[in-house]
C-alpha cells in the first residue's frame, strides 16, 4: 500500500528571493497492492516528484520543504531511507544515462542483484530471464554507450525486473521506443500486474497507450490532482483533459463525433478494439 496524506512539497528556490512554486501540493491518494496506475499530465505537472515521493529520493536526494506524510508497506519516507526502500520499490527515471553504473550491459543488470545479495544460482536465473523477456540477450556483451535511446531503457527496465520489487516505478518508460517495442514494455509490464501481482506506476505522455493497459488514471495539473479513476471514464470528462491540455485518444474524439451525429449510440471506447467494433456498428447500420 502507498499512502500519500496532505503531501506537499516545494524545492528550493536556489537564488531566487521569491520562494518557488509547490512541485505538489495537498496530495491525498491511496495506491493499493496489485493496482496497474497511470499518471499523466503536462510538462511540470510533478509526475516524476510524485514517483521520487515514493521511492524516497524526496526528501533524502532531492531536498526542500516536505509536509504531510508518504507511506509506503507502513513505511514513512522520511524515516526510511531510499537504500531500504529499494528491497520494495524499482524505479526506472526518464533520463535513463543517469540510471546507469556499469559499462556493459549484462554488468549492468548484475549490478542490483549483486548488491542485494541475490544467491549467485538465482541471479543467473534472472539474468537469463530478464535478458530473454526484453528481447535483448544478443546486447548483454554490448557496451551501454554504443546502444541507442530504446535499447538502454530496455537495459534500465531489465535492471530494475531483475530485482524482483513489489512495487515497479516507471517514468516515461516508453520515450524512445518505437510502437512495436512500446506495446512489448507494456505487455510485460501487465503480465507483471496481472500474473505476478506486482504495483505498476507508470508516468507516460502517450494517453491511448495508458488507456489501453492501465485500471486507473491519475492526472496531475501544477502539482495538485485534477482526475483520479478509471481510464475508462476518460469519456466523460473530454473536456477536463483537453482544459489541462491532455490530448483524449484520438477513437474518443471519433466516439463523440459519431455520437453527436446520432449515429452511434453505444459506450464510447477508449482503444483500438473498441473502436474497430463501434465503426463496424456504425458501418452495418448505415448500409442497412
Amino acid at each position: 500500500m502507498i499512502r500519500f496524506q496532505d503531501f506537499s512539497f516545494r524545492y528550493p528556490a536556489g537564488g531566487s528571493q521569491q520562494p518557488a512554486e509547490f512541485a505538489l501540493k495537498d496530495i491525498n491518494l491511496e495506491i493499493r497492492d496489485g493496482e496497474f496506475v497511470g499518471i499523466t499530465g503536462t510538462s511540470g505537472a510533478g509526475k516524476s516528484t510524485l514517483t521520487y515521493s515514493v521511492s524516497g529520493l524526496v526528501p533524502h536526494h532531492f531536498a526542500g520543504d516536505f509536509y504531510g506524510s508518504v507511506e509506503v508497506n507502513g513505511m514513512d519516507t522520511v524515516e526510511v531511507h531510499p537504500e531500504q526502500l529499494a528491497k520494495f520499490v524499482g524505479q526506472v527515471f526518464q533520463d535513463i544515462d543517469s540510471q546507469m553504473v556499469s559499462s556493459i550491459v549484462e554488468d549492468e543488470i548484475l549490478f542490483g542483484m549483486e548488491n542485494f545479495q541475490v544467491p549467485r544460482a538465482e541471479i543467473a536465473r534472472r539474468l537469463e530471464a530478464v535478458l530473454e523477456m526484453l528481447g535483448i540477450a544478443s546486447l548483454r556483451r554490448r557496451q551501454i554507450s554504443s546502444l541507442s535511446g530504446g535499447q538502454k531503457q530496455k537495459v534500465a527496465i531489465a535492471s530494475i525486473l531483475a530485482l524482483q520489487p513489489d512495487i515497479i516505478l516507471l517514468d516515461e518508460p516508453t520515450g524512445e521506443l518505437d510502437p512495436e517495442s512500446t506495446i512489448m514494455i507494456y505487455e510485460i509490464l501487465r503480465r507483471l500486474n496481472q500474473e505476478f501481482h506486482k504495483t505498476v506506476i507508470v508516468v507516460e505522455q502517450k494517453i491511448m497507450v495508458l488507456c489501453a493497459y492501465v485500471s486507473r488514471l491519475i492526472v496531475l495539473d501544477k502539482g495538485q490532482v485534477m482526475f483520479d479513476g478509471p481510464a475508462r471514464r476518460i469519456t466523460d470528462e473530454i473536456e477536463l483533459f483537453q482544459s489541462l491540455g491532455i490530448n483524449v485518444p484520438r477513437v474518443v474524439e471519433l466516439g463523440q463525433m459519431l455520437k453527436k451525429a446520432g449515429l452511434y449510440a453505444g459506450e464510447i471506447p477508449t482503444e483500438l478494439t473498441g473502436a474497430e467494433k463501434m465503426v463496424r456498428e456504425v458501418c452495418a447500420d448505415v448500409a442497412v
